[in-house]
């Protein structure tokens, strides 16, 4: 079985069963991880659109089926040396998908994202694997 990370966009389209074949591609017969900021930002969604008691749950339910990766002084030594270098490029990258790319290199795992391009730096410079549309 493989393992592959799931960013928070990937979350969400698979609770709301709305996921592109290509997602379900890279899913499929493999275990999904989630990172601990993207159980963060899913929270943060719940609360910001109001849900309710049911919605809570059902999310409550959906995240406990996945490992998370938590943080840990390697995630967050990896996460100050890619938006350090990300910043000394001049292309300081957005914080939670730093902390993605920090907890992905950590466990040396592929990452699926439909934001390709909000990780592209972190794979052009920083050996992050992305499974994509085309691979």
């Amino acid at each position: 079985m493989s393992d592959v990370v799931i960013d928070t966009d990937v979350a969400s389209v698979l609770q709301k069963e709305r996921a592109p074949a290509r997602v379900h591609r890279h899913l499929t017969g493999a275990r999904v991880w989630l990172t601990f900021i993207t159980v963060a930002e899913l929270s943060k969604w719940a609360e910001v659109r109001s849900w309710g008691a049911p919605a809570r749950r059902r999310l409550d339910a959906w995240i406990a089926h996945r490992p998370v990766i938590p943080h840990d002084p390697d995630v967050a030594r990896n996460w100050g040396r890619l938006a350090g270098r990300a910043q000394r490029r001049g292309r300081p990258r957005p914080q939670n998908d730093t902390w993605v790319a920090a907890c992905r290199i950590r466990h040396d795992l592929p990452l699926v994202t439909l934001n390709t391009k909000d990780y592209a730096d972190f794979v052009e410079r920083e050996g992050l694997v992305l499974l994509t549309e085309h691979n």
